[in-house]
C-alpha cells in the first residue's frame, strides 16, 4: 500500500495513516474483504512504529471501516456506498466547521464563503 506520509507536517503520523487508508477505503481504491498490510510490514515500509501504525489502525477499527481476525490480519469491513457518502459527509463537516466559523468571524459574509467554496470545486474539478 502506497502512503504518502510527511514528518514536516503539523498532522500526527497516525493521523496522516488512517486519513490516507480512509480515502483510499471510501474512494473504493480499497474494497470489502481486501487485506491490509500487517501492522508491523507497514511500520517498516513506511518507516514509522508499530506504534503508530496500531493505532492508526485501531482508530479505523473504531471506525467501522476496517476489521481484525485473530491471526490473519487487518481487513477492509463490508460498506454500503450511502454509508461511504455519509462517513465522507461527516468528516467534511468535521473538517469545515472551525474555518466556516472562522471566516463568519472575520468578517465574511455567507455569500463570500460560498464563493470561494464555489472557486475552489471549479478548480478541484480541472484536476
Amino acid at each position: 500500500m502506497i502512503l504518502n506520509l510527511t514528518d514536516i507536517s503539523d498532522e500526527p503520523l497516525q493521523s496522516q495513516i488512517s486519513r490516507q487508508v480512509r480515502a483510499k477505503i471510501l474512494a473504493g481504491e480499497l474494497g470489502a474483504g481486501d487485506n491490509l498490510p500487517s501492522i508491523r510490514g507497514l511500520a517498516r515500509d513506511q518507516r514509522v512504529s508499530v506504534i503508530t501504525v496500531q493505532r492508526a489502525y485501531e482508530y479505523l477499527e473504531r471506525e467501522g471501516l476496517i476489521h481484525s481476525r485473530r491471526g490473519k490480519g487487518f481487513f477492509v469491513s463490508e460498506l454500503s456506498d450511502s454509508a461511504k457518502k455519509e462517513m465522507a459527509k461527516t468528516r467534511l463537516l468535521e473538517t469545515l466547521q472551525a474555518p466556516l466559523l472562522a471566516a463568519l468571524a472575520e468578517g465574511l459574509s455567507k455569500a463570500d464563503i460560498q464563493q470561494i467554496v464555489q472557486l475552489l470545486l471549479a478548480q478541484a474539478g480541472d484536476n
